[in-house]
This record gives structure tokens, sequence and C-alpha cells, in this order.
């Protein structure tokens, strides 16, 4: 790592503050990635997040348990935003980097608390996800996502739609961040062999899905395509492996489509899933820069996926056979068709690899923060008071 944490000619080396609302999923991975790199690139790092991120993060960073609920909740979010304040001004940043619209509102708003306007620190937003489903939930979001746009000095976000979006909100700086998967090193032979026995699939073509299990990610949709060709010859063995909100009506779908449709549970052995699989699926409603298609195609395997979100930017047009999100016939037929034709599923496969040769990796993902820090404090010191903090 070449990075250098100083800004400005100034041998003070950068104090980053990182704020994250869940410690679940690839944000969090990438957090403790980002956290890590950044500290080996030179900067002093704090961490700020629930209690469950401290044991993702390496020995030595700096961590304060703040937790940033999901739902909107008066006295959570209150306690949330003073806490951030209190943490915030007594640990000084240069910058503030916040992951999710959640984190960086209340990022925001502690920070308009905690010190006049020309004494901030610069304010980084990622915005990671598209808004939730539900009305109520919606405005909720759209309100976060205008505090974030209006009062970040930087706004990054995973995919292209995104970016648009955020711009819409009124961000003046905009752009897209790619989130790297971090590569995983290759399976042992007991690891693979311990993943097919539980896959039980008895030398049928194994289709793997994996992620949590809400709604997003579209789970039920396989789950009735799966349906469609349980009484096909040399039918599949469907495959989903995580956990989340909807395990139990998941398993009342499966049990009621009378599909062949295996649910693992939470694992943490997916390299050793992918070894085995034939075709990976991701049928999700939405996506921004799925890891988990990443290690897929770093894996070469055979792809078919939604074109929902930044998925198509992703796969491209020769690494994935895309079709509609929230159609499972269209799912189906896809699968049928790859699990039917060897050649193309090896296209498919080579064409995932050599496309994920150019990802972007975690050092890459630092080289591209810091840069943007460095950016940030360079301007913020130059900007005039602001006329009010909530203004």
């Amino acid at each position: 790592m070449t990075v250098a944490a100083n800004t400005g000619g100034n041998e003070q080396p950068l104090r980053l503050a990182l704020v994250i609302g869940t410690a679940s999923g690839g944000t969090a991975a990438h957090v403790a990635a980002l956290a890590d790199g950044c500290r080996r690139a030179g900067a002093e790092v704090s961490v700020l997040g629930p209690e469950r991120m401290r044991s993702l993060l390496t020995p030595g960073t700096a961590f304060t348990p703040v937790r940033i609920g999901s739902r909107p909740r008066l006295a959570s979010d209150t306690r949330a935003i003073l806490g951030l304040r209190r943490h915030l001004r007594a640990a000084s940043p240069d910058v503030v980097h916040a992951h999710g619209v959640r984190a960086g509102a209340f990022a925001a708003l502690a920070l308009a608390l905690a010190a006049p306007a020309p004494a901030r620190p610069a304010l980084v937003v990622t915005v990671h996800n598209a808004p939730p489903e539900g009305k109520t939930s919606r405005a909720i979001y759209r309100a976060l996502e205008q505090v974030c746009a209006r009062r970040c000095d930087a706004v990054l976000c995973a995919s292209d739609d995104l970016v648009a979006r955020m711009r819409e909100r009124g961000a003046a700086d905009a752009e897209r961040f790619d989130v790297p998967a971090v590569p995983a090193g290759p399976s042992s032979a007991a690891s693979v062999a311990r993943a097919a026995a539980d896959i039980g699939a008895d030398g049928r073509p194994v289709v793997l899905a994996a992620g949590r299990l809400a709604r997003q990610k579209g789970f039920d949709v396989l789950v009735a395509a799966a349906g469609r060709w349980r009484d096909q010859p040399h039918a599949p063995r469907t495959v989903i492996a995580g956990d989340g909100p909807l395990a139990a009506r998941l398993a009342e779908q499966v049990r009621a489509a009378g599909a062949d449709v295996l649910l693992l549970g939470e694992r943490d052995d997916v390299p050793a899933l992918l070894a085995v699989a034939d075709i990976f699926v991701l049928p999700s409603r939405w996506e921004a820069r799925a890891l988990i298609v990443q290690e897929a195609m770093r894996a070469g395997r055979a792809i078919v996926a939604t074109t929902a979100g930044g998925t198509p930017a992703l796969t491209g047009a020769q690494a994935a056979v895309l079709v509609p999100p929230g159609d499972d016939a269209a799912l189906a037929e896809a699968v049928l068709a790859v699990l039917a034709d060897t050649s193309l599923a090896a296209r498919l496969g080579r064409a995932a690899l050599a496309r994920a040769a150019s990802f972007p990796t975690p050092d890459d993902a630092v080289t591209q923060a810091m840069a943007v820090y460095r950016r940030q404090t360079a301007s913020h010191s130059r900007m005039p008071p602001s006329p009010g903090p909530l203004s």
C-alpha cells in the first residue's frame, strides 16, 4: 500500500471516523476492509457502529459502539445522534465517512449539533442501497437521502442508478464508488467435499443462490421458478444459503410448491458452495454491485441474474444471462437453457473469469477513498462559513 494519508503537505496523519448503521452483509465487510486499509496507509481510524462490528475489525482499530437502528424510532434515534455527537466531538476527526443514508443523515445532524460550521470535519457518505418498500418507509428514506445530499460534502454511490438518484436529491458531488468483494482463497478439497455432502445433490446439477433472506433478494421468485422445473428430467437441486426475516415464509413456500429447494441457513463456506454449484443465480429485485456476484464471477460460475440495479453493469452482456426481476417464468427458462447447453455454461464461466480479473481490489477502494478524503479536506479548509447548521 503506497497511499499517503497526509494532506496539503501537513505531516499530521489524517484522522478518519467511519460510521456504520448495520454490521451485516457486504457493507460491514467493506467498512472493516476500509478501516484496515486506511490504517495501513497511515490514517488514524476510528469506527462507530453496532457492537457486532467489533469482531470484524483488525486488532488495534479504535471502536465505539453506537446503535443506528434500521427503522425510525424517536428515542433510539435521538440517543444515536447524541452519541455520535459526543464521540465525534471527542475524536475531532478530519473526515467522517458514513455508510448508508441513515448513518449519513445521523452523522450530519450530529455534526451540526457538535460544532460551528467552520470547525466541522468533512462529511462523506456512501449510499449502498435503494429505498425500502412501503409508502411510509420510502418517504422517510427520501427525507434521509435529502439530508445526505444537501449536508454531505461528497456522496459515493455503489451503482450508477444511485448516483443519478442522489443527484436528483440535490447532491452536488456524487460519484460511483465500486465496493469490491474481498478475493477468497481457494477452498480445500475437504471443505468442498463437506459442502457437496451438505447439498446432497446425488449427481444432479446444483443451482446455488446466497444472501440475506429478505424480499429485495427475490428468493421467493427463485422458489417459484424451482416449482416450474420440479418435474423436468434431471431437475436440478436448488440451494439457498443465508438467513433472514423471510426464512420461515420461504420454507413454507418451498413446502407448498413441492420444489426441491434446500435452505441451508447461514454459511461461512460460500467459496466451497460455489465450487460445487453448476449455476449461480441472483434473483434480486434490486442490487447495487453485489459482492456475491463478484465472488461467483471470480469462481468462473455460469450466472443467471436479473437486470435490476447495477447488476448489468457488473456482469456485462457476456458474463451472465439476464432476466427481468420478479419474473419466475423467465428465470426458470434461463436456468434450464444454461443447464441444457454445456457450451453456453462454459462460455459464461470464461467471460465471468475474464471480467472479474479487472475488478477493483480492496486496496483500490482504499486508494479511491483516500483520494476523496484528501480532496475534501483540502476544499473544506477553504470553504466559507455555512449560514447555519440546518438551513
